[in-house]
């Protein structure tokens, strides 16, 4: 992460937690890794993750099917195997650590996808891996899957070849409310729904007395309260790790 002013890092978590929490906690793994790591970057898109794993022998996957203007950064990054998922065209034990973040649900074969990444890391070698529980339909029409659960990781994981799977979730259902808030204020601005002029102007003063109770107030006391979510029925994904079996 980028050593922001601290006003500014607290704002930029609050308004897109998701994210921010996902580029520390991948971060943090990488910073577990020795120098000289070989790492694969499985569905690598624009490679924002690259920097962080410099002291890493660093590689990059991607089928590469779309439109820039679909990707994190605009583009895509600098991609060593362009290939499918499923078929990645390296020898067995290849690799000792995979990197593979927000990719399964862009996957048909999310299961093939977990046995191929087995394949590839070497007995003891590190698997880090996110995806979302639920998200609303993003570049399309790759987009196969609403998410994934714990016990699909747990299942397949371990099916897979994997062990040590821990699992741990982007925040609680409170704080996916928060966003999905902030989501209703940018979608519901003055002239973003086309209506017409009369019940656009109509509805902007409306819009303007909502804005701070819907991208400040209710974001700030979701914040505060997920701590206490008891059921955890929600996030709006999962931070897994496992370690490839030696048997």
């Amino acid at each position: 992460m980028p050593n922001l002013p601290r006003r500014a890092a607290a704002g930029s978590e609050l308004l897109s937690f998701n994210v921010v929490r996902r580029d520390r906690w991948i971060a943090e793994q990488a910073a577990r890794l020795v120098a000289g790591t070989r790492v694969l970057d499985v569905g690598a898109g624009s490679c924002p993750y690259r920097r962080l794993f410099a002291h890493c022998k660093y590689s990059a996957q991607d089928l590469a099917p779309l439109h820039h203007d679909q990707l994190r950064y605009g583009a895509y990054g600098a991609i060593d195997y362009r290939c499918d998922a499923t078929a990645i065209p390296v020898p067995d034990g290849s690799f000792d650590a995979v990197l593979c973040t927000e990719m399964l649900e862009h996957h048909p074969e999310p299961i093939k996808v977990v046995n191929e990444i087995a394949r590839i890391l070497a007995p003891g070698g590190h698997l880090i891996l996110t995806a979302p529980l639920g998200s609303g339909i993003h570049q399309e029409p790759y987009h196969y899957y609403g998410g994934y659960t714990p016990f699909w990781y747990e299942k397949f994981l371990e099916e897979a070849g994997f062990e040590e799977v821990h699992i741990e979730p982007n925040q609680g259902t409170l704080r996916h409310c928060a966003q999905e808030c902030i989501r209703l204020a940018q979608m519901t601005r003055p002239f973003a729904l086309r209506m017409p002029l009369p019940l656009e102007l109509l509805w902007m003063p409306f819009w303007l007395a909502l804005l701070p109770m819907l991208v400040f107030i209710i974001p700030v006391v979701c914040k505060l309260l997920d701590r206490f979510d008891r059921e955890k029925r929600f996030t709006v994904g999962y931070h897994v790790t496992a370690v490839r079996s030696d048997r």
